[in-house]
């Protein structure tokens, strides 16, 4: 691999495999296995939370470990594979990847969990670049481009049977698993990959491989790991003054990273990343455009399912099944903007996508704010088509674009850098997105009091409690569900609540009432935390224009197109 994810020319098939569509459909079942398991763990949340006894910040780690760890490993996995041989390292990834999957489905706290999903996505970095290089030097030129369209359709369906996969998996209960078998699944999915591939898939390795940077892979993932800590741990602990002193010393292994990386590059040593891709504005410009977009919506999948089943409190089964229409419209939207509008008004789609992927937003969470714990499925149904339309003009073509930037020689260290920044933006936004949702949540618990205050009260009076009574009653309710959106603990009850009702209907009243308050709350949030992600899309949009008026996306026949073939999923 040339540029980390690119494979040199030396590496263009000469013999072809009789096996070759057979060892493809083994890389397309790893595939699908790791994108089924950024999106179905989004479903699963709210059962692994009270099952867990696991704090918001906790679950915020068990969705960010996976991307922080494949984003540390990306790069230097795929030049694993070029040194110690693709099927090699990719035997290894998947292997590891089972195993990580066990001890995910076999954990006994939120520690073990985000431990065991760390080095699940770790793995992951080690067997999908060497997917990436196998299509490569599989497939003669005729026969790549229908294995790319495969590979990326195969992707998109995971995020579709991801989401609708994971809600059917928690609501049936599998033996009793509840949550588990959503990563269980993994197991024999994974050994048969592991045989099929040991039997029929050849082995490669480049001809001129480059070398491991690994202090420069230590200093980058230092860096962010300083950056995304404080800010995932800060609420809970109150912000301490190490928190901002973390976030400061973030900055400078950064600068570190960067000098390091000249250095590096000046001695002819093989930087983790080539900083002269910088030398090109308009990628640079697209580069932070991108990661915008992805810090934007990283966190959005996460604070959505908990505004439907912690809030709404929905099954899983249709929460999933509910999300399935953002895939459909992330898939119109993908489709529409490769196959005919990107390659016509080039940087346009990526702007128009965005400003439709906010509008989405906008109309979502008018819907939510305005319906509150009434809000329907059905509802629901047409801004999350629009949303998901816009979101699929963005992802599809945007790397491609962004890879017309910079010469066909760099195109592989351009797109890993591009499919790493996305995993690190995921994992910042999850971060973010948790500071500001958790915060409004806290903050915003007086407007869901304030709209069941008159149907509790009249209620009260129809019990026959005197007004005294019911002011007293009202007050102690709002303490409750003040200090239970407060909680960092969801699954534990605050003392505010523990007091008696004083009666069984008073209690049945309070207990809806809080129910109905709950709702509005997170609803009202959830509308909130969409105004955010609204700020980012439009930044993107505005960064986007720095792309040359004629940028086109690049033909799937070239051969920097498999420089990228890490589908975007959900």
């Amino acid at each position: 691999m040339d540029h980390d994810l690119h494979p040199t020319d030396t590496d263009t098939p000469t013999d072809l495999d009789p096996r070759r569509w057979i060892a493809f459909a083994v890389v397309l079942a790893a595939g699908f296995m790791d994108l089924l398991d950024v999106t179905i763990v989004n479903v699963a949340v709210p059962s692994i939370q009270s099952d867990l006894k696991a704090q918001y910040s906790q679950i915020e780690w068990i969705v960010a470990a996976y991307v922080l760890a494949f984003a540390a490993v990306l790069i230097t996995g795929g030049r694993l594979g070029d040194i110690y041989g693709r099927k090699r390292v990719f035997l290894a990834g998947m292997a590891g990847f089972t195993l990580a999957s066990a001890a995910c489905g076999l954990s006994t706290d939120p520690t073990m969990l985000i431990t065991s999903r760390f080095v699940q996505g770790a793995m992951a970095g080690l067997m999908v670049p060497q997917i990436l290089a196998i299509i490569r030097v599989t497939f003669p030129e005729n026969e790549r481009a229908k294995a790319i369209a495969l590979y990326s359709g195969v992707g998109g369906s995971a995020s579709a049977v991801g989401l609708s996969l994971g809600g059917l998996l928690v609501q049936w209960d599998l033996f009793e698993l509840a949550w588990r078998p959503i990563f269980l699944v993994n197991i024999p999915v994974g050994i048969a990959a592991l045989f099929a591939a040991a039997a029929v898939m050849k082995d490669s390795r480049s001809t001129t491989p480059p070398r491991l940077d690994v202090v420069g892979m230590v200093l980058a993932v230092g860096a962010v790991l300083l950056l995304v800590y404080p800010i995932t741990e800060g609420r809970r602990l109150g912000w301490p003054a190490w928190t901002f002193v973390m976030i400061f010393a973030a900055l400078l292994t950064f600068g570190l990273f960067v000098g390091y990386e000249r250095r590096r590059a000046r001695t002819g040593g093989s930087p983790l990343i080539d900083l002269g891709l910088f030398r090109s504005r308009p990628f640079a410009i697209g580069l932070a455009s991108w990661l915008l977009f992805w810090i934007g919506l990283g966190g959005f999948f996460l604070v959505w399912t908990l505004f439907m089943q912690s809030g709404l409190g929905w099954s899983p089964m249709r929460a999933g099944l509910t999300a399935v229409f953002f895939a459909v419209g992330a898939g119109v939207g993908a489709g529409v903007s490769v196959g005919l509008l990107a390659p016509r008004f080039g940087r346009r789609v990526l702007i128009a996508g965005g400003v439709v992927n906010a509008l989405g937003f906008g109309l979502y969470g008018w819907l939510a704010a305005h319906y509150g714990a009434e809000i329907a499925s059905w509802q629901m149904v047409f801004p999350l088509l629009v949303t998901g339309v816009g979101f699929g003009m963005v992802v599809a073509p945007t790397i491609d674009l962004l890879l017309g930037q910079v010469p066909a020689g760099e195109a592989g260290a351009a797109s890993g850098l591009l499919n790493t920044g996305q995993q690190l933006g995921t994992a910042l936004g999850v971060a973010l997105v948790g500071v500001v949702f958790f915060t409004q949540l806290d903050h915003d618990s007086a407007r869901g009091v304030a709209a069941v205050t008159p149907q509790v009260r009249a209620e009260l009076a129809v019990a026959g409690l005197p007004l005294s009574a019911q002011d007293e009653i009202l007050a102690n309710f709002r303490v409750c569900v003040q200090d239970r959106s407060a909680q960092i603990d969801p699954t534990a009850v605050p003392d505010s609540c523990l007091a008696p009702a004083g009666s069984d209907e008073v209690g049945r009243i309070l207990t809806e009432a809080g129910t109905d308050a709950n709702a509005t709350n997170f609803a009202n949030t959830f509308d909130y935390t969409l105004w955010y992600g609204i700020g980012m899309l439009l930044l993107m949009c505005l960064g986007f224009f720095a792309l040359p008026k004629d940028a086109k996306l690049q033909p799937l026949e070239t051969d920097t197109a498999t420089a990228d073939l890490t589908p975007i999923g959900v």
